[in-house]
């Protein structure tokens, strides 16, 4: 009898299980939009520790920076939008707890990403020259072009180098049980870049459907992720809180408001909302949520 494709269904502690220490892990979505929150908030309670983050930051950073999990940083911006600089972020920068920091221009991120998604050691580029990138990144190097250009030139570029994932982790609308998944809002955000540069991506997604549901209400331009790309998929409701699902769910503003007061408060003040919020399973933290937003 003939197989279809696999199921490739998981639990968001049977995807943590199959993180190690010290991997290199990139997470998708964009600053407060669309990213693995419950993905982030189950690393955030296990042991794992000595990891490299590569991301368009947010909460994301945020959060793994306060607990400590960061020894490598790969970022172009950490920020929560209506919070300009994300607080937790700003606290470990500031105090210096993320032993590795590498700030990339955002073009070289994106590049970094694309030479890693197309197996390359690096992909050329002119962003980053005469800047304070390549001043305080001096492993990145220059390359000049074997072509001469229409004036005889040979024209110096940045080599940047592939940013190369053991792990992807990526937030998307909807997705079948074989990794197929599309988005809905209006950006996809380079989640299938992240999933390209990876050797495994995991998903969650807003809710599992059959394949062919996946274009009944969207144009197939839409399926961002082939299952070829995915490596697992949670069904996560509301679990790319409290940042953008559109249009499933806009950013939580009043909880990211409580979450940066907190953050830029006293130690006392974060352990207090870390305890209402973080300390429980995903089922915990959104009934804290529920309980949060009920509150006048």
């Amino acid at each position: 009898m003939t197989k279809g494709p696999r199921d490739k269904r998981m639990t968001i502690d049977e995807v943590v299980g199959e993180l190690t220490d010290g991997m290199t892990i990139g997470i998708g979505g964009w600053g407060p939009r669309r990213k693995p929150m419950a993905l982030v908030r189950a690393i955030l309670r296990s042991d794992l520790k000595d990891l490299t983050i590569v991301s368009w930051g947010g909460a994301d950073v945020g959060l793994l920076a306060r607990a400590g999990k960061i020894r490598r940083l790969v970022f172009a911006f950490v920020s929560l939008d209506s919070v300009p600089l994300e607080p937790n972020f700003q606290k470990a920068r500031q105090e210096g707890t993320i032993p590795e920091v590498v700030e990339l221009d955002e073009g070289m991120f994106q590049t970094g990403l694309r030479a890693a998604a197309q197996r390359l050691p690096f992909l050329p580029m002119r962003a980053g020259l005469g800047s304070d990138v390549l001043v305080n990144q001096p492993w990145i190097r220059t390359i000049t072009s074997p072509y001469a250009g229409p004036d005889d030139q040979h024209e110096e570029l940045v080599a940047v180098p592939a940013l190369h994932l053991d792990v992807a982790l990526v937030h998307l609308n909807r997705a079948d049980q074989h990794g197929n998944a599309t988005y809905l809002g209006p950006d996809p955000y380079f989640d299938d870049l992240f999933c390209m540069a990876a050797d495994r991506a995991y998903l969650s997604v807003e809710q599992v459907v059959d394949t062919a549901g996946l274009t009944v209400d969207t144009p197939v331009q839409r399926l961002l992720l082939s299952r070829m790309m995915v490596s697992g998929v949670v069904e996560t409701p509301n679990g790319a809180h409290f940042t953008t699902c559109t249009p499933d769910y806009e950013r939580d503003e009043r909880f990211q408001r409580a979450y940066a007061a907190a953050a830029s408060g006293s130690d006392e003040e974060w352990a207090a909302f870390s305890t209402r919020f973080l300390q429980g399973d995903e089922a915990a933290y959104q009934a804290a949520v529920r309980a949060f937003g009920e509150e006048s």
